[in-house]
């Protein structure tokens, strides 16, 4: 028997607020989303449970106090473990020397107890054992150490306007000879960066110092299979609130869009909830010959999103810097959301206002929406079509 499926948290929050917002029935709103309707069912009772609508069951803060009473025994357990396992080599009534401190740490640390708890519980100095046994800082180590708060100082003085090219020739000014490379490392270290006049809003923002994984499309965005090629991106939305942005991943052989994200923010976790709605949904198995492509934004070529990618064997592309040939087809689709969505149904309130709508959205464009480079067939169709067609074809032997 298969193990359940585990939703995302962000699929089973979308789902809940959609049968509690708009009162369509749970079945109907599990099979759009494509989520067993029991699952879902529960999903809403919790809410309503925490909402104080129901007394049939424990709230979720009920659950977090029964967790944390559950860890904290956990916790004392663990802690006459260390007792008994430190007994050995700790003399009654006198503190142990370093020598003597660093076998007993060694000691839980080698029957896995760790070394925090058990620093804690036997009054022993977490950070003193680590002191020695870490290792003198590197040369490039102690100038980073050195370099950064006069950075920091350089790039406050101007009123956060300095960028890489200004702050290194300040520090140069100062005496303080330094390469712009370096400079920029720093800065991005710190979180820091200058102001660029006639700046537009952008979505993605190249990382120089990221390694860039090739480009395996070359913009030719043809596919012959489901899940063989797909393409991601970001756009943004004007709210009443404030700016919202919204990752898209589309499937590049039904034009069918299979995850999706939308958040007040630009941070790694938004476009990389959106590939995990569509890792979940086509189910992909690692190394299914999936080619993931993007743009070069700071976001798609981030440790933690290439590490998702690398998981579960697929090939990341990246185009070229500022081309937006290079990722054309996501950026076909970011048009067409913007020109049937958003300029056609705003103004906007809010993030909440721009999910529910893009709910729906999403739901017309893959089921619905017919589409002009697939002979005007609906994306779920001409893959339900491509399926058939499978089956009915023999397999050579």
């Amino acid at each position: 028997m298969p193990a359940p499926r585990k939703y995302p948290d962000e699929l089973r929050e979308r789902a809940v607020r959609e049968v509690r917002t708009t009162g369509r029935p749970i079945a109907h709103v599990a099979k759009d989303l494509g989520i067993h309707k029991e699952a879902l069912r529960g999903w809403v009772r919790q809410a309503e449970a925490d909402a104080g609508e129901r007394n049939d069951r424990l709230t979720t803060a009920e659950h977090e106090e029964l967790k944390q009473l559950r860890k904290e025994v956990a916790e004392l357990r663990r802690a006459n473990e260390i007792l008994k396992a430190a007994s050995a080599f700790l003399r009654r009534g006198t503190r142990p020397s370093p020598d003597e401190a660093d076998q007993v740490i060694e000691h839980l640390k080698d029957k896995g107890l760790g070394v925090g708890f058990a620093c804690r519980v036997l009054g022993l100095s977490e950070s003193a054992y680590y002191a020695r046994k870490k290792r003198p800082k590197s040369a490039r180590r102690l100038r980073d150490e050195q370099l950064m708060p006069l950075i920091e100082q350089v790039h406050t003085e101007s009123g956060g306007t300095y960028g890489v090219r200004r702050i290194t020739r300040a520090l140069r000014r100062k005496g303080v000879l330094v390469a712009r490379c370096t400079v920029e490392r720093l800065m991005a270290e710190l979180g820091l960066e200058g102001v660029v006049r006639g700046q537009r809003r952008r979505t993605t923002a190249p990382e120089p110092s990221a390694p860039r994984p090739p480009d395996l499309v070359d913009r030719d965005f043809t596919a012959s299979r489901p899940d063989q090629l797909w393409v991601a991106d970001m756009t943004y939305v004007r709210t009443w609130t404030g700016w919202v942005y919204v990752a898209f991943v589309l499937d590049v052989f039904s034009r069918r869009i299979v995850g999706w994200q939308v958040a007040n923010h630009m941070r790694t976790e938004l476009p990389l909830d959106a590939l995990e709605t569509a890792l979940w949904r086509r189910r992909i198995k690692k190394d299914s010959g999936l080619i993931h492509h993007s743009d070069r934004g700071s976001q798609y070529v981030s440790i933690r999103y290439t590490d998702r990618l690398a998981e579960i064997g697929a090939a990341a592309s990246v185009g070229s810097v500022a081309d937006s040939y290079d990722n054309a087809m996501a950026e076909a689709l970011n048009g067409t959301f913007k020109a049937e969505l958003i300029e056609m149904q705003g103004p906007w309130r809010d993030v909440d206002h721009v999910e529910r709508a893009i709910f729906q959205w999403v739901t017309w464009y893959n089921e619905e929406r017919l589409h002009s480079s697939l002979d005007y067939v609906p994306p779920a169709e001409y893959e339900r079509e491509w399926w058939r067609q499978q089956e009915a074809t023999p397999q050579s032997a």
